[in-house]
């Protein structure tokens, strides 16, 4: 049996397995180019490593899909003592790292549950934490409201009352596409993925009951803002929005935000608004009143021509 197909078995049998990581997934956004590492211990599965492989300019990169916020590796949970628990971890770790296949740059990043990189960091790998928000218990619909920053909450109120603005689910994921182009339209950028590659994740996850598609629209059938929600266990994420920018003083961003936070599954404990580190929108999530939550990005670099490379660039990028 190849990795690929005792992966699609572990992941079957393992909720505690992320979502970006299921296979189901990484059929979605990578097709046959994703692959994994699988670590045993006594013949049974105890760690596992996906990816997915690239060849570039002569490189080969092991990295992570578009629309796929964390890869990296997945440690099957014991109930071993917290040192004991610590070694085997070091020692599941230790092989993924050196399982993977030959490559000149690995880049990923890891689940915000994996806080522990040392055995990678002790095999030349490197790490820059960035930050995701989380709001936790949203079965609580009264917490939720009053953990809202007033801004928040007044936009809202504006969206309902003023504008008559009411959220509908939608099967089109195009009507949500045009929204999030026009967003990056604003910001002078193009779609950075395919309609393709959207439309392959929508039925994956329509499938599994595992998406939200919404929109916001008021009395005259306008649509002023949408939101992309996916999920798996029990957290729910954020994968795209935007909104008309002609329309964006009408509050229906957050409301549209509000309203799949608040209607998810009884089993959702958890929404992740998969980050950002740009400083507009770390503020907005921020004030949803949802907690900052550090996550790792591990690289490692083998070929000095691409360290090279690397380094320039962030030396050209820090004096630019």
């Amino acid at each position: 049996m190849c990795a690929r197909e005792t992966y699609r078995e572990i992941c079957d049998a393992e909720g505690s397995i992320p979502l970006f990581s299921q296979a189901w997934w990484l059929d979605a956004v990578a097709g046959p180019a994703w692959d994994a590492v699988i670590a045993y211990e006594k013949g049974k599965i105890v760690g596992t490593l996906p990816f997915i492989a690239r060849r570039r300019w002569g490189f080969t990169i092991l990295t992570q899909p578009k629309l796929t916020q964390s890869l990296g590796p997945w440690v099957k949970p014991t109930n071993k003592s917290y040192p004991k628990a610590l070694a085997h971890e070091k020692d599941v770790l230790g092989a993924l790292a050196e399982g993977l296949p030959r490559y000149h740059y690995y880049a990923q990043n890891w689940h915000c549950d994996r806080q522990n990189w040392l055995p990678f960091y002790w095999r030349g790998f490197e790490q820059t934490t960035r930050y995701t928000y989380r709001l936790h218990g949203i079965g609580n619909e009264q917490a939720l409201w009053e953990k809202l920053q007033q801004n928040i909450r007044g936009d809202i109120r504006k969206a309902r009352e003023r504008y008559q603005i009411a959220v509908r689910t939608t099967c089109d994921v195009d009507e949500l596409l045009e929204l999030n182009r026009m967003t990056f339209e604003r910001q002078g950028r193009s779609l950075p993925y395919s309609r393709d590659l959207v439309a392959r994740i929508d039925d994956a996850a329509a499938v599994r009951a595992a998406r939200d598609c919404l929109i916001a629209v008021d009395p005259e059938e306008k649509s002023h803002a949408g939101a992309y929600i996916v999920r798996h266990g029990n957290t729910a994420y954020y994968l795209m929005g935007g909104g008309d920018p002609e329309l964006r003083s009408s509050g229906a961003t957050s409301l549209v935000l509000w309203e799949a936070i608040r209607n998810q599954p009884e089993e959702v404990e958890v929404f992740d608004f998969e980050g950002s580190m740009i400083e507009p929108i770390e503020r907005y999530f921020r004030a949803f009143g949802a907690q900052q939550v550090p996550y790792f990005r591990v690289s490692r670099t083998s070929s000095p021509l691409l360290k090279t490379a690397t380094c320039l660039k962030k030396i050209a990028k820090g004096g630019a």
